[in-house]
């Protein structure tokens, strides 16, 4: 008698296999290897009550769900959502919530999720309270003090000075508390790191930046480890319509197939020019959990798999930023990151501009600092491209 072939589980798959073959990766209907993008609003009804798995496009649409399963997948969750941006998936988690709790939020996060904490959420009675998260003795004390406590939301690395929180340890204390960990794995990726297997029940995206790795979609994507609230995150996505269309979504399925030989070549680019960047006189600090000397350092190393492809640094104030910022050729000064272009930004009047003046001077986000996303180009290339920057910087500052 011959033995039943060998049926490969997706949970055995290697992560790089997994970003390829993870989630639904093929058509059912026709056996074409990448889903096709499922342009209807509606679907037909079989019977009363009874349809093919979708009815309505808001409700459910095959290509996004093969993305949803995806990113469940990809980050061992019981499920996955996405929406049409990491702003929509983030008012959707906070809408978990209800008038009268209060929730940790990093005070180092993107200066949006702090707009939309104090500016939106606030006015429905959410309190927040900005704190430091790579402080766990602080964080601790806080949660054993504060019973009105429901939620901790936080970055690691964090936006922009990659300070490290320890998943494992936070999540291990709250819940004891029964309180909701909500970690944005934007900068690391699921490929880099695995915030649910380390104890956190949601993982939120702004899938625009690696996950897409394009720079060509706004998007956003929460894996959720616990059934009953992933129910309660898929009613509130119906129910407010914060969705991402098909094509999108298709886009970051193609997005993803690449995500491990992307981000590969962006972690070694990104050790090497941090290394460039220490050593350069143009450069008073950098910031990069790579540097052994990085506070974080062998924690980062612990938790994740790679340091990020993310480098702050200050400039020296022998030169002059807005012409370092003109004379790049290569790299863009530019919002947002993650893509295959390395992309520079000024963090004081570009993504933390939403906050005050005291608030951005409490974290330390001065005009000297800069963030520096590294893309897929020729690491020397970029050295050189940088290097002439910093000489018309420092000719046109004399």
């Amino acid at each position: 008698m011959k033995n039943s072939p060998k049926k490969i589980q997706k949970s055995a798959l290697k992560p790089d296999t997994l970003c390829i073959h993870g989630g639904i990766s093929e058509d059912e209907n026709t056996g074409a290897v990448n889903i096709p993008i499922y342009q209807a609003s509606t679907f037909r009804m079989l019977e009363m009550g009874k349809h093919k798995g979708f009815e309505y496009g808001r409700t459910g649409n095959p290509t996004r769900k093969a993305l949803e399963n995806l990113i469940a997948d990809l980050e061992n969750g019981c499920a996955g959502f996405a929406f049409s941006s990491g702003m929509a998936a983030l008012t959707t988690i906070l809408m978990l919530f209800k008038t009268g709790d209060k929730i940790l939020i990093a005070r180092d996060v993107y200066g949006g999720t702090l707009r939309l904490a104090n500016q939106i959420f606030n006015n429905f009675n959410l309190t927040f309270e900005a704190v430091d998260f790579s402080d766990f003795p602080a964080i601790k004390d806080k949660i054993a003090a504060d019973p009105q406590i429901k939620g901790l939301i936080f970055e690691t690395p964090a936006n922009p000075l990659l300070g490290i929180s320890d998943i494992a340890a936070i999540s291990e204390i709250a819940k004891k508390r029964n309180i909701l960990t909500i970690i944005d794995n934007t900068f690391m990726s699921p490929y880099w790191q695995k915030p649910l297997d380390l104890g956190a029940d949601i993982v939120i995206h702004s899938a625009s930046k690696y996950l897409g790795g394009h720079n060509d979609v706004i998007a956003g994507l929460i894996a959720a480890k616990d059934k009953d609230l992933a129910e309660k995150i898929g009613f509130i996505q119906n129910s407010c319509g914060t969705i991402l269309p098909p094509f999108d979504s298709w886009l970051l399925i193609r997005g993803i197939k690449t995500l491990a030989v992307r981000l590969d070549r962006l972690s070694e680019n990104a050790a090497f020019l941090a290394d460039f960047l220490n050593s350069n006189d143009a450069v008073a600090k950098v910031f990069y959990p790579g540097l052994k000397d990085f506070i974080g350092h062998d924690l980062q190393k612990k938790q994740a798999k790679a340091f990020g492809a993310i480098i702050s640094f200050r400039i020296s104030p022998k030169y002059d930023i807005n012409e370092f910022f003109k004379s790049l050729e290569i790299i863009a000064f530019a919002e947002s990151l993650g893509g295959t272009e390395s992309l520079i930004c000024h963090p004081e009047t570009m993504t933390h501009a939403a906050l005050t003046q005291e608030q951005r001077d409490a974290i330390s986000i001065t005009g000297d600092l800069i963030r520096f996303s590294v893309g897929l180009e020729n690491k020397d290339d970029l050295k050189e491209d940088l290097s002439w920057a910093f000489k018309q910087a420092y000719r046109a500052a004399k």
